[in-house]
């Protein structure tokens, strides 16, 4: 019964089609459905107004309107080949023609060598891979691993942070996006971020760097270092305002993991997969993590994956010892096709230089908009991931959105600006991303941050 109902709504559907039905009601019916069955994350559901998207292509959208609207955040910084990418499609039909699941007790030809291939790109000190569905659960099993590994139970992350929102990743992060876990699990331990701008300290980049790790090593101390398994980081933190760690603070953090036997956790789930320029943006530091954790872009969203790159020694220690960790679907052989084909597009295609060469055009509008606007205190980027610090006053660096809250709404009225220009992006506290597709050219970064500078204008004219 329910087979031939569906059979029939779909048959209705592609008949009032034929008969000329515009395209705009479809979209409205479709917009109110999903109002109507579906809970949308992060947001009080009763003023929501999803656009409906009838297709997608390159970095651009369309609805049943005939709109074009372009994505200049990947989605959530995962779409990072853009929509239409013919080798990860064919990648998939291709594994449908052999099966679409099998479990990770069986070999797979495009789990093993996805594997592989992630392995290759690694430093020379990582072993083996997990898999897992998506960047949170690769993150609740970085710990689990931490744990298991050193016999230890604390885990150190940092505040402005965010690892996932189940509930280990969740207590992991540190932003208000916690709040709805508390009282949280023990063990988990915050630390702060090295925060240049908003600290705004009368030290160098050398100073400030030693002034951060020494405050860490303080709260190591004190939260004993014997019962410390690791220190947890995005490499960049990522929608928090894209905070890029100041020169040698990395390797300090590495030397003290060393001095106390603390596993040196990256979280690439946001920055990994050419964002930066590098393939991890880890490379950007000369660093080698113990556990990188990824997801997001080694598919761009064509299914989804994560995963939790372990060093040898570690991989090793599992030789001898049970890994307490399983789920279900990962490793999908679905996802693990997609994925293949989306690594050898980034190495086939030179992504990496690609956005090395874009991101120093995206570099100079910015540092230009910073220049030209009132309400831009700051302007932080690498690669094609970077934000603009949105203030009051450049002097005393008071921000738009007071922290935690937004009770004008101004960030929402920003990002209504833009979306009226058909930028597509979103914010957090006061900041706003702007993180395109690795795949835009220059020529289309200038067309769609001219809309950028406009609204700025306004901003400055009507918000500040």
């Amino acid at each position: 019964m329910r087979s031939f109902f569906v059979r029939g709504f779909r048959n209705a559907l592609e008949g009032r089609e034929r008969c000329g039905v515009h395209m705009k009601e479809i979209g409205r019916e479709i917009q109110e459905k999903q109002k109507k069955y579906v809970l949308q994350s992060w947001n009080a559901q009763k003023n929501l107004q999803p656009i409906p998207i009838e297709h997608c292509d390159n970095i651009y959208l369309y609805d049943y309107d005939g709109n074009r609207y372009t994505d200049m955040s990947s989605m959530h910084v995962n779409m990072n080949v853009g929509y239409g990418n013919k080798e990860i499609n064919e990648a998939i039909r291709k594994k449908l023609d052999s099966y679409a699941f099998i479990s990770e007790a069986y070999a797979d030809k495009d789990r093993a060598d996805l594997a592989e291939l992630i392995i290759s790109l690694m430093p020379d000190n990582m072993g083996k891979v997990f898999f897992t569905n998506a960047g949170a659960d690769a993150n609740e099993n970085a710990i689990k691993i931490a744990r298991m590994y050193t016999g230890r139970n604390k885990i150190f992350s940092r505040y402005r942070s965010y690892h996932g929102s189940s509930f280990g990743a969740g207590n992991l992060s540190g932003e208000p996006r916690r709040f709805a876990l508390e009282p949280g699990v023990p063990g988990f331990i915050k630390f702060r971020d090295p925060y240049r701008y908003r600290d705004n300290l009368p030290f160098t980049e050398e100073e400030y760097t030693q002034y951060c790790l020494k405050m860490l090593e303080e709260q190591i101390l004190y939260e004993n270092p014997d019962n410390i398994a690791a220190i947890i980081m995005e490499t960049i933190t990522g929608t928090n305002g894209i905070i890029i760690p100041p020169k040698g603070y990395l390797p300090g953090v590495r030397k003290l993991c060393d001095k106390y036997g603390i596993l040196m956790v990256c979280d690439e789930v946001m920055a990994g997969w050419c964002r930066t320029g590098k393939m991890f943006a880890f490379q950007n530091f000369d660093v080698k993590p113990d556990i990188v954790t990824f997801a997001k872009g080694v598919t761009c969203g064509y299914v989804q994956l994560g995963g939790v790159v372990v060093s040898k020694e570690i991989a090793s220690y599992f030789d001898d010892h049970v890994l307490s960790c399983g789920l279900t679907y990962n490793g999908h052989p679905l996802a693990c096709a997609a994925g293949v084909a989306c690594v050898h597009y980034y190495l086939d295609h030179h992504i990496e230089e690609h956005v090395q060469e874009v991101g120093k055009v995206l570099g100079e509008i910015l540092e230009s908009l910073k220049e030209k606007h009132a309400c831009v205190g700051d302007v932080r980027y690498i690669g094609l991931f970077s934000s603009l610090e949105l203030v009051k006053d450049k002097a005393t660096r008071e921000p738009i959105v007071p922290f935690g809250k937004d009770p004008e709404g101004i960030r929402s009225r920003i990002l209504g600006l833009l979306k009226e220009r058909g930028f597509m992006t979103f914010g957090h506290e006061n900041m706003i991303l702007v993180a395109p597709p690795l795949i835009i050219t220059a020529d289309q970064i200038r067309e769609e941050m001219a809309k950028m500078d406009e609204v700025l204008t306004i901003v400055d004219e009507t918000m500040i």
